[in-house]
């Protein structure tokens, strides 16, 4: 039987790499029996309206073309539409700048998921779920707030187009301006908010961020639970002496360091801030973080 996908193409991806590479990865796919259509993205949340679109028409195959927030558009695209109705099924074509989630299965990118679509090879996921005093948003890879939402930030605004060099400059810039702040947070099973000054948070369903950064090495995509991390106020030498540790995960075993699996997180901001979600900026008054356990398919 034939498999039939939906592909969201974001063409400006990866500088504008993500059409001219498209083409080859689409007559691998075909020649080996998968039937791909084609939706192009113009503007920002183009990739949501069509996810959403079409899971109503009956699509539940989709693939997307782009990087990690072109992943995060068509998931918002998905949910909550698809809670309590047939599970939908997510494969991707790395073809952007940052490729995050699928680096906890290979490092090998566009071939590794090629290869995946071939040979159905597919996976519960879970889907973690944001409300904030705006809405809801979901999302399969990460959010933080603090030091690495700043570097996020410095990058979107002025680096965009730079690929990873931009994440270690937008890291050295953000230094400069060195801020340690208190993220109110409770979570599930603990009495009190935790009220302490911080480097960043991360709540985490994958392993990694900015392309190679694991920022969250115990994360599970099909645990059922919010991997989260903190990182208490380091110093700015410190944080430099430590930095490599970002990258290989070493950094949750230093003293100022915490991570702990957990089902539910409560947030008590007293105004909005800015958050990393899945490679995208957003400001937002967060207010509750859980979790939907299994509820994408991901070919990976």
């Amino acid at each position: 039987m034939r498999q039939s996908y939906l592909a969201i193409v974001n063409p400006a991806a990866g500088g504008g790499k993500s059409r001219k590479l498209l083409g080859p990865a689409l007559e691998r796919l075909r020649a080996g029996g998968i039937e791909v259509e084609l939706a192009e993205t113009r503007a920002a949340a183009d990739a949501t309206r069509i996810a959403r679109d079409a899971y109503a028409r009956g699509q539940r195959k989709f693939i997307a073309v782009g990087g990690d927030g072109t992943s995060y558009e068509v998931v918002n695209g998905l949910y909550p539409l698809a809670l309590g109705r047939e599970r939908p099924t997510l494969a991707f074509l790395p073809l952007g700048t940052g490729n995050s989630f699928l680096r906890d299965f290979s490092e090998r990118g566009v071939e590794h998921a090629i290869e995946a679509l071939l040979a159905s090879r597919m996976q519960p996921c879970d889907v973690l779920r944001l409300k904030h005093r705006a809405g809801v948003i979901h999302y399969i890879n990460l959010l933080s707030m603090g030091f690495t939402a700043d570097v996020a930030t410095l990058r979107a605004r002025r680096f965009s187009g730079w690929g990873e060099l931009g994440y270690v400059i937008s890291i050295f810039l953000t230094l400069a301006r060195f801020r340690r702040r208190p993220f109110p947070v409770r979570l599930a099973g603990e009495p009190n908010f935790d009220q302490r000054r911080c480097l960043f948070l991360t709540f985490n369903n994958s392993k990694f961020t900015g392309g190679t950064m694991m920022i969250a090495p115990r994360a599970q995509v099909n645990s059922g639970l919010i991997e989260y991390v903190r990182w208490g106020p380091i110093g700015r030498l410190g944080l430099i002496r430590n930095l490599p540790g970002l990258y290989d995960g070493t950094h949750i075993e230093h003293p100022l360091a915490e991570h702990k699996a957990v089902p539910r997180v409560e947030f008590a901001l007293e105004q909005s801030v800015d958050v990393m979600v899945d490679g995208e900026v957003i400001t937002l008054h967060c207010e509750e973080l859980d979790v939907l356990s299994g509820a994408l398919n991901v070919v990976v």
